[in-house]
């Protein structure tokens, strides 16, 4: 995949206004070229988008009577009681025959058959029984048997199964018939943050021990920390359902079943409750960029042909990731994928998504080998999926109607190509996301640490553009690393910084060498200049806020199937005695600043100082004056720093405390007057002294 985004520079205030007046008041797609001049050459494409998804939402508004009783397929599709029978129902428009199998029926491949209409749906009505039960058994394996056009029988899971099984010591899943009593939930969604203080965590590998982790553990040991050291939000990878449990979740075969590996739907359940009862809302990890090519136990091949929900042939499969790509202009794919994406909502209540591969999905090179550093031109035109493009506009709009203020749900799109406008609203020409990644941020940190660029040679100019480069009036999640730094084969910032002293000089009973002195400070530099500067929400891979000195290895041929390496230490960060403390704490104490004075919700910060000699850096945001001091050995006494508002400042933050670390070189309780004496074209001044390698954050009266 492509790395580096080419977003054109935006003024903080004011963006590229637009001399062309008839944009402002636009309702063909052109609005956002009111805020970006450079797409007037591309209104045409843009109003062809917009009309391409009008027409395909009118099309469904047609036949289905909106938008969202279409996304509604679960409750047609798969398993579902109607009117005194248990119906199951299944597209599979190149199938000749289908068959329902399992244990209610002694694995019989021929006694139940479905009928098939005119539209590939296929169709079994089985009576309920004299008591009213369902005629097949909670918790009973079934499996669907096809005949493909060559007459070959062939078995198959469920296309829409709630829950699929792997047998301890069998390489085979099964789909299972789920159908348990409701669960009633205790706790309502807290209110959806305009701060997102996002924890990314899996709950296969969260546990301290070398095992699969489950739901219920998740929800006992992990959610409370989560919510103490101060996060709103906590986004789940890994949850639907994927055979390969070391692809990290992103091989997805079973779209509507959450991952068994770590309990029932009815754990997932209680997870997200006991989430919602400490005030985090839970945002999945959403995989329609593509799907795993397994046959037997995914969607691959489900009715015999290749291209039932894929493209056929090379089109449907992804170069690089071994995987089957879904044919976006299909209506019964549409329907599918939109059901997923309300299924999770009304069924789970998770409160939003991030979308993974957008950029994948999005142009027809999948973003492969693709810098995207030719301008505007690649945004438009035969490169691009239209398909695509109409079907992530509709899942917003769908998404964002499900719920009300101040309960929205959030989207959040994973896109390296700095597509203008996909987190703009879709009445103005966007896709609707609610905000981006900003992907480039981790690209920067890790290109000086993998280039080895010495600390005296850091370019604070270049680094704080990469903070603030990003659309006009689009909502970033800035983040220093994720989990993707995490994997084996890469680094971590902690481990680029650190090393193996990680293993040997992280005591806080003894002197911090050289190595562990610069990659703690550091470390807490870097994840605040990203927390402050970079965006309007910010993201944190679980474990890599106290610096966790592992990589990421699944269980897998390569390694003997060792857990070792696919679970958090959390004990490291619980020793008061070992520095990963006093990173977990500066984590900690970060949150609990952008909580009161909510920064996040501020506009863009004003960076009034980047000195490239001094390596100072300098801005204000949401009423805080940030000052960083990346310089390698100098340390400034009395150093003038230009400011808005006059009065009294003091200090709010200093990552030179003791707890946090730091060497107590600066007094706390310090007062900071200012001076009318014009500094950094601000009108007003103070001194103040900043040890090399710290942050001060300060905050006036």
């Amino acid at each position: 995949m492509t790395t580096n985004s080419p977003v054109t520079k935006l003024s903080p205030k004011e963006g590229p206004r637009s001399p062309v007046p008839k944009y402002k008041d636009a309702k063909d797609g052109t609005k956002i070229i009111d805020d970006d001049i450079w797409l007037e050459p591309f209104a045409a494409q843009l109003r062809k988008r917009y009309a391409k998804y009008t027409a395909a939402k009118q099309l469904i508004e047609k036949n289905e009577g909106n938008l969202s009783t279409f996304a509604e397929g679960y409750k047609k599709f798969g398993f579902n009681f109607e009117d005194g029978h248990l119906v199951y129902r299944e597209w599979a428009p190149s199938a000749r025959q289908l068959f329902l199998t399992g244990e209610f029926n002694q694995w019989n491949r021929n006694s139940h058959e479905a009928t098939k209409n005119e539209f590939g749906v296929f169709t079994l009505k089985m009576p309920l029984e004299s008591d009213g039960s369902s005629p097949i058994r909670h918790a009973t394996k079934i499996k669907t048997t096809i005949v493909t056009e060559d007459w070959k029988k062939e078995d198959r899971i469920p296309a829409w199964s709630k829950v699929v099984w792997q047998e301890k010591g069998s390489p085979q899943f099964d789909g299972v018939f789920w159908n348990p009593p409701p669960y009633v939930w205790k706790h309502p969604s807290p209110p959806t943050p305009k701060d997102l203080r996002i924890y990314e965590a899996h709950v296969g590998m969260s546990s301290q021990e070398p095992k699969i982790s489950t739901y219920v553990e998740f929800a006992r040991d992990v959610l409370p920390e989560i919510a103490r050291v101060g996060y709103n939000a906590v986004q789940l990878m890994g949850i639907m359902e994927h055979a390969y449990y070391a692809s990290f979740g992103y091989q997805v075969t079973n779209f509507f079943a959450v991952s068994s590996r770590f309990g029932t739907p009815e754990e997932l359940k209680g997870l997200i409750d006991r989430a919602h009862q400490l005030g985090l809302i839970v945002l999945l990890d959403l995989v329609h960029s593509h799907a795993s090519k397994n046959v037997a136990d995914g969607i691959n091949q489900f009715d015999g042909s290749d291209h039932q929900y894929f493209h056929a042939g090379i089109k449907g499969q992804h170069p690089v990731w071994d995987s089957r790509l879904f044919n976006y202009g299909n209506y019964e794919v549409q329907r599918f994928l939109l059901s997923n994406c309300r299924f999770y909502i009304e069924e789970y209540r998770f409160d939003g998504y991030r979308f993974d591969g957008v950029t994948s999905m999005l142009y027809k090179h999948h973003g492969v080998n693709h810098a995207f550093v030719d301008g505007y031109n690649e945004y438009f035109g035969d490169s691009m999926d239209d398909d695509a493009v109409v079907y992530l506009t509709l899942a917003n709009d769908l998404i964002h109607s499900l719920r009300k203020e101040p309960h929205v749900a959030v989207t959040i799109a994973e896109d390296v190509s700095g597509l203008p406008g996909i987190a703009r609203p879709i009445a103005d020409g966007g896709l609707g996301f609610d905000y981006r990644l900003a992907m480039g941020i981790p690209d920067k940190w890790i290109e000086l640490f993998k280039k080895g660029v010495k600390d005296e040679d850091w370019k604070m100019g270049d680094i704080t553009w990469t903070l603030t480069d990003r659309r006009y009036k689009e909502k970033t999640i800035a983040y220093a690393e994720s989990h993707d730094q995490s994997l084996v084969g890469d680094k971590t910032i902690a481990f680029w910084l650190m090393d193996k002293d990680m293993y040997t000089n992280m005591s806080a009973l003894q002197e911090q060498g050289p190595v562990v002195s610069r990659g703690i400070a550091l470390h807490k530099m870097i994840r605040l200049f990203t927390y402050a500067l970079g965006g309007e929400g910010y993201l944190n891979f679980m474990g890599n806020e106290f610096g966790h000195p592992e990589w990421i290895d699944f269980p897998r041929a390569g390694n003997n199937d060792n857990y070792h390496y696919a679970r958090r230490r959390w004990d490291l960060a619980r020793d008061t005695t070992l520095r990963y403390r006093q990173l977990w704490d500066w984590d900690a104490a970060m949150h609990q600043l952008e909580k009161k004075y909510v920064w996040l919700c501020a506009e863009q910060a004003y960076v009034s100082l980047k000195h490239e000699d001094d390596k100072i850096v300098a801005f204000e945001r949401g009423g805080l004056f940030f000052v960083f001091n990346f310089h390698p050995s100098k340390s400034f006494v009395d150093y003038k720093l230009g400011v808005h508002k006059p009065g009294k400042y003091h200090i709010v933050l200093n990552s030179d405390d003791e707890q946090f670390g730091g060497f107590k070189r600066v007094d706390n309780t310090a007062e900071y007057f200012t001076s009318p004496d014009p500094w950094h074209d601000l009108p007003n001044s103070f001194l103040a002294y900043l040890p090399t390698r710290t942050v001060l954050v300060f905050a006036t009266e």
